[in-house]
């Protein structure tokens, strides 16, 4: 172990989770030893009951810091439409829940995706174009045993198609086009979609913070 750099937690089992925020992070990931949830596999897990991204984010990284005596990062994310009242929301990952809950078989990620989506696109028929406006959010929360350190969001803004387009991505990008690339997240190329990403503009903005609090704890 390097005891020059300080440990961060990433609240989350996913490797190429970890990959990608690394990527965007650049050179100031160098400065962090990294650890995930599957380091810490009896720490138990952090209900993700809010009403809000805010409110996820911020219980996931304090819950998990204080399991763990590390500084933790967690993000919590979705997909917000205006004419559904700001649904899926905190419950995108599993808005038609309904419709797989009491099956026998659990269903893979890419049949609860297509699943979520369609009941969208069920919600919003007959919704004129202009009117189906939505935005991708992610919030970010960095937080120690005590106290939350650091926040910051990250959005996306588009419209809800009236059919899925496109192969690549995951979760609701079929359905979400992008005015400025005449497109939808799912026909972005990955390398595309991590530049414009809401993910990737929440750790944008939580890059310069960052960097300065690991250089106040090199000072300590």
């Amino acid at each position: 172990m390097n005891l020059d750099k300080p440990a961060i937690l990433v609240a989350t089992t996913n490797p190429g989770k970890l990959a990608e925020l690394t990527a965007m992070l650049g050179e100031l990931a160098e400065q962090v030893l990294w650890k995930t949830l599957a380091d810490f596999p009896h720490l138990p897990a952090v209900p993700e009951d809010g009403d809000t991204f805010a409110a996820n984010a911020r219980k996931k990284a304090l819950g998990y810091a204080r399991g763990s005596g590390l500084l933790t990062l967690a993000d919590d994310s979705g997909l917000v439409i205006d004419a559904l009242g700001g649904r899926p929301g905190v419950h995108s990952a599993r808005f038609a829940a309904e419709d797989y809950s009491s099956k026998k078989e659990p269903l893979d990620r890419k049949t609860i995706d297509r699943l979520n989506y369609e009941k969208v696109l069920r919600l919003l028929k007959g919704v004129p174009s202009r009117q189906r406006t939505a935005r991708f959010v992610c919030r970010l929360c960095l937080a120690d045993a005590e106290q939350v350190l650091l926040e910051t969001e990250g959005t996306v803004e588009g419209f809800i198609t009236e059919e899925p387009l496109g192969e690549n991505g995951f979760g609701y990008d079929p359905i979400f086009w992008l005015p400025s690339l005449k497109k939808t997240a799912a026909q972005l190329a990955a390398e595309e979609k991590n530049r414009i990403s809401h993910r990737a503009r929440a750790v944008g903005n939580l890059k310069p913070m960052l960097e300065n609090l690991l250089r106040n704890l090199r000072c300590r």
